[in-house]
């Protein structure tokens, strides 16, 4: 109940009140109040910033199963943020999060492999993984999908996962489907263009 109170507080900009109930949950070692709790720090929310201290709460977290935490130490290795730059380790990370459930890290073992940094991957290692996540409904996944039909000229293909990444998409979403087409002026990328623009002009800029 704390968490989901805490949650209240977040969406509801009372951060500090969100950071002291997840505190206090956290005092249980529920691994869920501890990923939560590294989230705070992680973002501020109630705290200062601190992502060391972060890192510290999700590897707990993640010590005891709990899948987000394992993602969220994931992105913190990916980007060298509180803890030392490790993509190997972000990989192991992202993948046990995807064993256990997170279909958000097969988008993201996808981006590590296509950049090359696991060596001996199949060569369409990372368009399967895009197609995984894409297949769990993650928007990533069709963003990434869509770029690679982009690539190899696979029109429709392409077209089809632009519009489902727009379907189940964010600001960020929205805001790369328009980079990615900027220089595409067919008409049909256009009305994707024109689509992914109608959603950034919303407030919130959310579906």
């Amino acid at each position: 109940m704390q968490l989901l109170l805490a949650q209240i507080h977040v969406n509801n900009g009372r951060l500090t009140d969100a950071f002291n109930m997840f505190e206090v949950a956290a005092r249980s070692a529920d691994p869920r109040a501890l990923n939560m709790l590294g989230r705070a720090y992680e973002r501020g929310w109630g705290v200062t910033r601190n992502p060391s201290t972060a890192a510290t709460y999700f590897s707990h977290a993640a010590s005891l199963g709990d899948a987000w935490a394992m993602f969220n130490l994931a992105d913190l290795y990916m980007a060298g943020d509180g803890v030392p730059l490790d993509i190997p380790k972000a990989y192991d990370l992202y993948l046990s999060a995807a064993q256990n459930g997170v279909t958000k890290a097969f988008t993201m073992l996808g981006l590590i492999i296509e950049d090359g940094a696991i060596p001996n991957a199949e060569p369409d290692a990372a368009l399967k993984l895009f197609e995984a996540a894409a297949n769990a409904g993650d928007c990533w996944g069709y963003l990434n999908m869509a770029r690679h039909h982009l690539s190899s000229n696979n029109i429709d293909p392409a077209l089809h996962c632009f519009s489902r990444a727009l379907d189940l998409g964010f600001h960020d979403v929205f805001l790369a489907t328009e980079r990615l087409l900027a220089n595409r002026k067919e008409p049909r990328f256009q009305n994707v263009v024109d689509r992914a623009r109608h959603y950034l002009k919303r407030p919130s800029a959310e579906r």
